[in-house]
């Protein structure tokens, strides 16, 4: 149950998996310090992208049109009108379902991918534009995403060790977990530093943050191995598609705008 990847070969794809990261990530940093119409517009294309994505890997026809409204339902956020955002859903849920091939799998694996890729659209959007300090709070659970990815991808592969969970995804080791979540509760403490808070509601939500982010990664490699593909798409190298690069930050994003909303006190709780 070791990490059976050749030593020479476990960072072989680092370069590639830098150089699109150092594009990515600045991207979406700057859409998110902006907000508003900026971050829309920065939805409705990641959007209009992972609807395509899970359009080819479930089979699901009329993939441009539903591709353009997970696009459409993004750039609708900024208008504040949840009646509009709300149809628009629905429009493109009713379309999935009734244009998919026959079959009850094949019917809710349509619809299914429209909740997916419309909820982690809206979560990023809530996370920033909620009432709380939303920018603080994006990039906080942003960083924290990224840091436990790295953890994970470094530590997991420098140790190997026993497999996490190989019946959904072969590479993903407990010392790249362990890693991970230590990293992000490291991330807590200096966050809390950052904001002149209690430490121990950042650190809590740091482990939070790197289990949800790790349950979603692994979550989308149930979902391709269950459609028998490698990756959602090649749009990023070293990647793959845009959906293996956000299912983490995704799960994050409506795990957090959820909690921020629900829970009383917590905003304050953590400073924002």
């Amino acid at each position: 149950m070791g990490d059976w990847t050749p030593a020479e070969r476990r960072f072989s794809e680092l370069p590639v998996r830098l150089a699109s990261a150092l594009i990515l990530i600045p991207m979406a940093l700057a859409a998110v310090w902006m907000g508003g119409w900026w971050l829309a517009a920065a939805c409705a294309l990641f959007g209009y992208v992972m609807m395509l994505e899970w359009c080819a890997m479930s089979a699901t026809p009329h993939h441009h049109l539903l591709a353009g409204l997970g696009g459409l339902f993004a750039a609708s956020f900024p208008l504040d009108n949840l009646a509009i955002t709300l149809s628009i859903a629905v429009a493109a849920l009713s379309l999935a379902v009734l244009a998919a091939r026959a079959g009850v799998h094949t019917r809710i694996a349509a619809g299914f991918g429209v909740v997916y890729v419309f909820g982690m659209l809206a979560g990023l959007y809530l996370l920033r534009e909620g009432g709380w300090e939303g920018r603080s709070a994006a990039l906080y659970f942003m960083s924290f995403v990224w840091a436990s990815d790295a953890a994970a991808y470094f530590f997991g592969r420098a140790i190997g060790g026993p497999k996490l969970l190989p019946s959904e995804s072969p590479n993903k080791t407990w010392s790249g977990a362990i890693a991970a979540v230590i990293g992000c509760a490291i991330c807590g403490y200096f966050a809390a530093m950052i904001e002149d808070v209690d430490p121990v509601i950042w650190i809590i939500s740091g482990i939070a943050i790197s289990i949800v982010a790790q349950a979603g990664d692994l979550f989308e490699s149930g979902l391709k191995r269950r459609f028998k593909v490698k990756d959602s798409g090649k749009i990023l190298p070293g990647h793959g598609g845009l959906l293996d690069r956000v299912d983490g930050l995704g799960a994050v994003s409506i795990a957090g705008s959820l909690a921020l909303f629900v829970l009383p006190g917590f905003a304050a709780s953590l400073g924002l």
